[in-house]
């Protein structure tokens, strides 16, 4: 009997301890790195899971930035051409920034065009207060299908009627 009543505390003081630790905060690094990562939109307007490719069609295209410190800061994100056809190389095509309040330790950025990308390899480049943090190099993939229109067309010819005209 002794040694139920034993078990039992010690049973009890475990699931005490073990709820305890559930319901800690998580203690955050105020020192840790910034994490930056590209994602596909996850249909609802917010950034899905980090991929390191993207689809002409995948408008538009998220980078996150989670800050190792909750202190104001000011994120830019540089999105550039780095060899995409009819574009200049490191041309800037995206440019956005934005400084955070004192708490806010995450950043998503969007970026898209008009319709669709054009097919070609692109680079996000992230400033934290200034200084370079991050460049992800990426590609875009696709082609883009339109449909073949032959504008020249041969002529169909008039079909001969049998019927001849008198002469007067």
């Amino acid at each position: 009997m002794r040694h139920l009543k034993y078990n039992i505390l010690l049973l009890l003081s475990i699931a005490v301890a073990s709820t305890a630790a559930y319901g800690q905060l998580p203690v955050s690094d105020e020192n840790a790195e910034p994490f930056v990562y590209l994602a596909r939109d996850d249909g609802e307007g917010k950034a899905g899971e980090a991929v390191s490719e993207f689809g002409i069609n995948d408008v538009p295209i998220h980078c996150v930035v989670k800050l190792g410190s909750s202190e104001s800061a000011t994120i830019k994100m540089l999105l550039v051409a780095v060899k995409v056809n009819g574009v200049r190389p490191e041309t800037k095509v995206v440019s956005a920034s934005f400084t955070t309040n004192e708490g806010q330790n995450e950043v998503n950025f969007q970026g898209k065009p008009q319709k669709m990308w054009v097919a070609g390899i692109y680079r996000a480049d992230i400033y934290l207060n200034g200084t370079m943090i991050k460049s992800i190099e990426f590609p875009i993939k696709g082609t883009l299908v339109t449909p073949v229109v032959n504008s020249f067309a041969p002529v169909k010819p008039k079909p001969k009627s049998n019927v001849t005209k008198k002469r007067p």
